[in-house]
C-alpha cells in the first residue's frame, strides 16, 4: 500500500485503489487536523435520530445572495449531545434548531464510505447571542435608513377599537388566551384570525401573508394584533426579521403586538403601534381602550343630561319671568286701555251731551222760526188769508168779479164776493 501522496506515481502501471485513496485522505486529515478546531457555521438542517445522536447540516451562505459557499455534515454523538444541548440552552434560553448561527469545537473526520464530515464535540452558545443581536441591530439600522421606523407609531387608532384582526395559530395557547380575554369584556367585538405559523422556517413567509390578506381588506379592521404565547430565544427571533419588521411598521393599520416574551424586545415589538408583553395584556388593552371610549361616551351623555336640563330649567325660569313680566305689562296696559276707555266713554258722552244741546237749541230755533212763521202769528200781525171757494188762497189772476171769498182774520172768518180786482 502506498502511504504518502509523494509515493503515488502518474502513470497507470502504477495506478492505486479507491480505498486506497480514501485512507491516504483520511490520512491526511487526521494528520492535519488532529486537534479539535472551533468554527462558525449556520444550521441548516438537525435531526435528533431514536438512539440519541443528532445529525446536523451546516451551511455557510453568501453575504449577498445567501447562495451556500460551503457545505458540512456533523454529528454530535449521544454522549456528548445531553451537555452540549444543555450548555446551549442554559445560556440562550433555545434549543439547538434549524436556521441558527453556530460556534462549536468540532473533530474532522473522513470515512472510506460516508466521507467527510464534523464531529462537534463542544459549543459556544456567548456566539449564537452575539449573531442573534448582531442582526437584530442590522435590522435595526436597515428600517432607520429606509425611513419607516415610526410609521406605524404615528397612526390614530380607531375610536371605539372593535373590529380585530388577529394573526396567529388557531391552536396558540395566545390566541385562546386572547379570546377568553375578550369574551368576559362587556363590549361587542368583531374578531378574524387570520391564520399564521408563528415558529419554523415557513413562519415568516407565512406572517407576511397574513399581513398582506389584512392591508387588502384594511376597510374591515381597526387593529391588526400578533400574537404568539410565548417561546424560546430562536423562536422569538423570528420576530427581528427585517421583512416582517418591515411590513409592520409600514402597515396601514395600527399595530399590536404580544409575542409573549418577558425579557426581550423584539424588533417587530419597537416598531409596532403598541407593544404588549403576552397575548392577554393585547387582550386587556383593547378592553380598556373600549372602556375609556364607552366612559367617554358616557361623560358626554352625562354632560348632554346636565346640560338639557340646566337649559330647561333657566328656560322654566325664563319663561316664568317672562310670564310675570306679561302679566304685569298686561295688567298696566288693560288698566291703561281701560282709562282709555272711560276717557273716550266721558267724552262719547259728553260729545254726545253737547250735540244733543247745540241739536235741541237748533231745534229751538228752528221752532221758534217756524213758530214765527206761522200763520196764526202771522194772523195776529194784522194780515188775512184769502180763500176762493174751494178752500184755497187765491191771488189775483185767479179770481174774477162776483166770486166768493172767505177772509181769515185773527178773530176769524169774513164771507165775501168780488166787485172789483185791480192790479198793481
Amino acid at each position: 500500500m502506498i502511504d504518502t501522496l509523494r509515493d503515488i506515481a502518474p502513470t497507470p502501471a502504477e495506478s492505486i485503489t479507491l480505498l486506497d485513496l480514501q485512507r491516504m485522505v483520511r490520512a491526511t486529515l487526521e494528520g492535519r487536523f488532529a486537534a479539535p478546531l472551533w468554527i462558525s457555521a449556520e444550521v441548516s438542517e438537525l435531526k435528533l435520530n431514536r438512539s440519541g445522536h443528532c445529525y446536523l447540516n451546516l451551511v455557510e451562505k453568501g453575504a449577498n445572495d445567501g447562495a451556500p459557499r460551503a457545505e458540512a455534515r456533523a454529528v454530535i454523538w449521544r454522549s456528548a449531545y445531553t451537555t452540549i444541548a444543555a450548555k446551549f440552552a442554559s445560556a440562550t434560553g433555545a434549543t439547538l434548531a434549524a436556521g441558527i448561527s453556530i460556534l462549536v469545537r468540532v473533530v474532522v473526520t473522513y470515512h472510506e464510505v460516508y466521507g467527510f464530515s464534523l464531529q462537534i464535540v463542544d459549543i459556544d452558545p456567548s456566539f449564537t447571542l452575539g449573531e442573534v443581536e448582531r442582526r437584530r441591530r442590522q435590522t435595526i439600522a436597515q428600517l432607520e435608513a429606509d425611513g419607516v421606523w415610526d410609521m406605524n407609531h404615528e397612526l390614530d387608532l380607531a375610536r371605539p377599537t372593535l373590529r380585530i384582526a388577529v394573526v396567529s395559530s388557531r391552536t396558540a395557547a395566545g390566541y385562546q388566551d386572547f379570546m377568553n380575554e375578550l369574551r368576559r369584556a362587556p363590549f361587542r367585538y368583531a374578531v378574524t384570525l387570520v391564520e399564521s405559523l408563528m415558529q419554523g422556517d415557513a413562519a415568516e413567509a407565512s406572517i407576511i401573508a397574513a399581513l398582506d390578506y389584512v392591508a387588502e381588506h384594511e376597510e374591515m379592521f381597526d387593529v391588526v394584533a400578533i400574537i404568539r404565547g410565548g417561546g424560546s430565544t430562536s423562536d422569538l427571533a423570528l420576530f427581528d426579521s427585517y421583512r416582517i419588521a418591515s411590513h409592520v411598521a409600514q402597515f396601514p393599520l395600527p399595530v399590536v403586538t404580544g409575542i409573549g416574551h418577558d425579557k426581550d424586545v423584539s424588533v417587530t415589538d419597537m416598531v409596532a403601534h403598541t407593544m404588549c408583553k403576552t397575548p392577554t395584556a393585547v387582550a386587556t388593552l383593547l378592553v380598556e381602550l373600549a372602556d375609556a371610549e364607552y366612559n367617554a361616551v358616557e361623560s358626554l351623555a352625562q354632560q348632554l343630561r346636565d346640560s338639557v336640563v340646566a337649559r330647561i330649567a333657566n328656560e322654566r325660569l325664563r319663561l316664568e319671568r317672562g310670564t310675570a313680566e306679561l302679566a304685569r305689562t298686561s295688567a298696566v296696559a288693560l288698566n291703561g286701555w281701560r282709562l282709555t276707555l272711560d276717557n273716550a266713554e266721558q267724552r262719547i258722552h259728553d260729545e254726545a251731551r253737547s250735540v244733543l244741546r247745540q241739536t235741541h237749541q237748533r231745534l229751538t230755533a228752528a221752532e221758534s222760526i217756524v213758530a214765527s212763521a206761522s200763520p196764526t202769528r202771522i194772523l195776529g200781525l194784522g194780515f188775512a188769508i184769502v180763500r176762493g171757494k174751494d178752500g184755497r188762497a187765491v191771488n189775483i189772476d185767479t179770481i174774477a168779479a162776483g166770486d166768493s171769498l172767505s177772509i181769515e182774520v185773527a178773530e176769524g172768518t169774513i164771507e165775501s164776493v168780488v166787485t172789483e180786482k185791480r192790479k198793481k
